[in-house]
């Protein structure tokens, strides 16, 4: 189980990636920032040099959905993997492959962009998403608030 948000803030222009999972070292493998760039979510069974090729494919230029194309579409395995980016811009985009475990989702917002899998039910995300564009504060509170609001939601699925 892994659900996890990437957002930015407009004002500051600081980026963001908060994330829970089952998986150990999820730390270590899945969040990946690049000041003035964006914020990449790698998760379901983690590549973890997507995040870092992603994030190259926006500093050059390419929006997000543009990088995760590029990024997915040489690299093997695809389908089984889940990402999310956001760039400078506030852009987003996911990508969740055909054998993403469990119900999974992910969902794009107002400077943010949320997925997840092995969860108790697709509205995890939503809930995330509508918490962190309904929050208040800096950064980092709204991207705890996404998180308290997916574990309000039903979090993961299973004890």
């Amino acid at each position: 189980m892994t659900f996890s948000i990437a957002a930015r803030c407009p004002e500051t222009g600081q980026f963001g990636i908060a994330i829970s999972s089952s998986s150990i070292a999820v730390g270590a493998r899945c969040p990946w920032l690049l000041p003035g760039v964006g914020a990449v979510s790698t998760q379901n069974i983690t590549l973890p040099s997507l995040g870092p090729e992603v994030l190259a494919m926006m500093e050059q230029g390419l929006a997000p959905a543009e990088a995760l194309d590029k990024v997915l579409t040489r690299n093997g395995y695809s389908q089984y993997r889940q990402i999310t980016a956001i760039d400078h811009l506030g852009q987003t985009a996911h990508f969740s492959g055909a054998q993403t475990l469990g119900n999974h989702n992910a969902v794009s917002g107002e400077q943010c962009v949320a997925a997840g899998n092995m969860l108790a039910d697709r509205s995890v995300i939503e809930a995330m998403v509508q918490a962190f564009e309904h929050g208040e504060g800096q950064l980092a509170d709204r991207l705890l608030a996404a998180m308290k609001a997916a574990i309000a939601a039903g979090g993961e699925a299973g004890p």
